[in-house]
């Protein structure tokens, strides 16, 4: 009997570089308080968003990611024909299919890569990071191209007190190939889906074209989400660190999904990060991207802090699902 031939890949991955594309325009607290009947006060208050970036309506996710990746790529020294997969994590794709992937292998040049997309809300980049780091491991890619990207803008409802003002649009793209040394950890990645309806959209789609519905948006039950995140997820970035074989006290930085600065602070509490440990706050003027949070929060971190470069940062998603995915990196 004739035996299949195996392929394997390199023992370590690394990212090599990072890319980012935000929304055009820089949307403050006062332009959405009124629907929702609040203020900036308390916006800045519950969330620490003093503004967030939304793209113009010609704009897609599509657009976001492919200026995202033309950075990543041009910054990484691969040639974009060497990239042989490219990962979108989104849940802003304008279209159910074709993939934004394909498009956007295609718009920068890495035809006929192998192209994907997946939906795992606010986790997509750690979920993409781990399936990317495997796939190369396993000899199965060489090059891949990692983007987070979300239009979220598109699915606001400006009167919903529960998530609208929280929510902005951007990409984050990186590219990860072989490296000498371990440049990513293993993932602790999961899901609880009998916490589904605490954050996702509202309507389906068909209810929407048979006149049940209005347009879907995304809600969310703030308190339900807010203790989650905070007592379950500061668990598995904990077990993310053990996966790694390090301890807070190495990292150089920490990158969690931008979901809310209250629950980011509370984070570097449980987590005991020393005072050295770079956090990031991208959140602030960028607001909350779904999956594209980390990589344009760590795209933002190594501008305002290159020494930051070969340093380990701890990245942690966690959203709708409920889905959950950490792991630690080499920062490029």
């Amino acid at each position: 009997m004739t035996t299949l031939k195996q392929a394997t890949g390199p023992a370590y991955t690394r990212i090599y570089s990072v890319g980012a594309a935000r929304g055009e325009n820089a949307v403050p607290n006062d332009d959405l308080i009124g629907p929702i009947d609040s203020s900036d006060e308390w916006i800045r208050q519950r969330t620490g968003i003093i503004t967030r970036t939304r793209a113009v309506p010609e704009t897609d996710a599509i657009d976001l990611s492919t200026a995202a990746a033309v950075e990543a790529i041009e910054k990484s020294g691969v040639a974009p024909s060497d990239i042989d997969v490219v990962i979108v994590a989104t849940i802003s794709n304008p279209k159910q299919t074709p993939s934004v992937s394909a498009i956007v292998a295609d718009r920068v040049g890495a035809n006929p890569a192998a192209a994907y997309d997946i939906n795992a809300a606010c986790a997509g980049y750690a979920y993409a990071v781990a399936q990317a780091d495997a796939l190369i491991r396993a000899g199965a890619a060489t090059h891949a191209l990692v983007i987070g990207a979300e239009k979220l803008s598109d699915v606001v409802d400006p009167t919903d007190r529960s998530i609208s003002f929280l929510l902005g649009d951007g990409a984050g793209a990186v590219v990860i190939g072989p490296s000498d040394t371990p440049g990513i950890s293993a993932t602790v990645w999961g899901s609880d889906g009998s916490k589904a309806d605490a954050v996702g959209m509202n309507h389906t789609l068909t209810e929407f074209r048979d006149g049940q519905a209005p347009w879907p948006t995304l809600r969310q039950e703030g308190p339900t989400v807010f203790r989650w995140a905070v007592w379950e997820m500061a668990k598995v970035a904990k077990q993310a660190l053990e996966q790694a074989g390090i301890e807070a006290s190495d990292l150089a930085a920490f990158i969690p999904h931008q979901a809310n600065m209250r629950i980011i602070d509370e984070f570097a509490k449980q987590l005991k990060l020393p005072e050295a440990t770079v956090i990031a706050r991208d959140i602030e003027t960028t607001g909350n991207t779904s999956a594209a949070s980390i990589p344009l929060a760590t795209h933002r971190l190594l501008q305002e802090h290159p020494e930051l470069s070969g340093g380990l940062a701890l990245q942690i998603g966690f959203g709708a699902g409920l889905v959950f995915g950490a792991q630690v990196v080499v920062l490029p």
